[in-house]
């Protein structure tokens, strides 16, 4: 009952009420969901809207899951005023504030999502599984309502975001334009730039090969943990001649498993220091799970392993769009001995054309304009 008077009666007359208001063309929202600050996903875009000096943008911070109820009421309703008479809204994830009001049509909602390709169900995919909420309630408080655009990195994925955003009936709201924030991978100057602060944050990996680990969380976003299964110590003994680790945990995690402490000269946790775009810049292998972070990984063509030790309990708990060994572009392995004499032998076992394969299907429309392509979709003249 609280929930029905927030969402339908709250939120809606809120946004009705100011609503009434013209709508202002130049008006611009970006909407992070979870996240204190501008994600990846909006930089790019943000930054060539500001550099048009056309729109004036606002940025909404709604901390849903990390936050108390009030100040995160106190934030919803301060972005429904604003984005009333917005003509223009950008969102990365799925939000049933803005999918539960009755929005008017001249408002565009642009939905960038946070992920290239189809890896982890997620949205109304996941109604049947554990994780997420049923069927009834994401239909009652829908998270996807209201979109006029999806972004998407192929038109391979079309059919899963259609499935996850009930949006069935409206195929035309997905486009395969690229994901923007994958442009950076196509620019010199910031591949420099992430070698040169990578450096600079582990300077013992000069001279050796960089191994990546970027797991995803386990459980819900709210408390969410990091697996510590991986055996450092044994990736040390017999990789560390010509290798060094560094660990990329997911940020919703608080508490990541700590690295020993002899062996501080081959591991680095390096969360809280470097972003994932610039780890994928600078990594020789990436030794990752169910985290989607591979779509982009494979712009590179480079080895990947998958490190799938708990696949039936994560496969019961929040599924996948296509059968996981079917789709993963590497190895899935179970164990570190596995991935140790794997990469021991990477040289003579790594398959490009797997993974060149994976790109195409899966990352076809991001080619380094993206970022270009969605803002002519969106603002189509009026950015000239």
């Amino acid at each position: 009952m609280l929930k029905f008077m927030i969402f339908r009666i709250l939120f809606r007359s809120i946004y009705c009420l100011h609503a009434r208001k013209p709508v202002q063309k130049d008006k611009v929202l970006f909407v992070e969901v979870r996240e204190p600050a501008l994600t990846d996903n909006f930089k790019l875009l943000h930054h060539e809207l500001k550099k048009s000096g056309k729109f004036r943008i606002h940025m909404h911070y709604l901390r849903s899951g990390f936050t108390g109820r009030l100040d995160y009421l106190r934030r919803c309703s301060a972005m429904l005023k604003d984005m009333a008479d917005a003509g223009y809204v950008f969102l990365n994830e799925g939000c049933n504030v803005i999918g539960s009001i009755p929005m008017r049509p001249e408002t565009v909602l642009t939905q960038t999502w946070h992920a290239c390709g189809a890896f982890k169900k997620f949205g109304f995919s996941t109604a049947s599984l554990k994780y997420g909420e049923s069927g009834q309630e994401l239909r009652k408080y829908p998270y996807y309502a209201n979109t006029t655009y999806v972004t998407l990195s192929s038109p391979e994925i079309a059919w899963a975001y259609q499935e996850a955003m009930l949006l069935q009936e409206h195929p035309e709201c997905l486009r395969a334009t690229g994901v923007s924030r994958t442009d950076v991978f196509f620019r010199k100057k910031f591949t420099d730039r992430a070698r040169a602060h990578f450096y600079e944050c582990v300077p013992f990996a000069q001279g050796k090969k960089v191994i990546l680990y970027a797991p995803t969380f386990r459980g819900n976003a709210s408390d969410a943990e990091s697996p510590d299964c991986l055996d450092v110590r044994k990736f040390k003994q017999a990789l560390g001649a010509d290798y060094v680790l560094v660990v990329k945990h997911h940020p919703f995690v608080s508490k990541p498993p700590v690295i020993p402490e002899d062996c501080a000269d081959f591991a680095k946790d390096v969360t809280k220091k470097l972003q994932i775009d610039e780890l994928l810049c600078v990594s020789d292998l990436c030794i990752s799970d169910y985290s989607s972070l591979i779509f982009e990984y494979s712009l590179f063509e480079r080895p990947m392993l998958f490190y799938a030790y708990d696949l039936e309990e994560y496969f019961d708990w929040r599924g996948f769009y296509y059968k996981y060994d079917d789709l993963a572009p590497g190895p899935v392995m179970r164990t570190n001995e596995e991935m140790i004499a794997y990469i021991q032998d990477v040289d003579d076992r790594f398959d490009r054309a797997r993974v060149r394969a994976f790109r195409e299907r899966f990352m076809s429309a991001c080619d380094g304009h993206a970022t270009e392509r969605i803002l002519r979709m969106v603002f189509g003249d009026e950015l000239s």
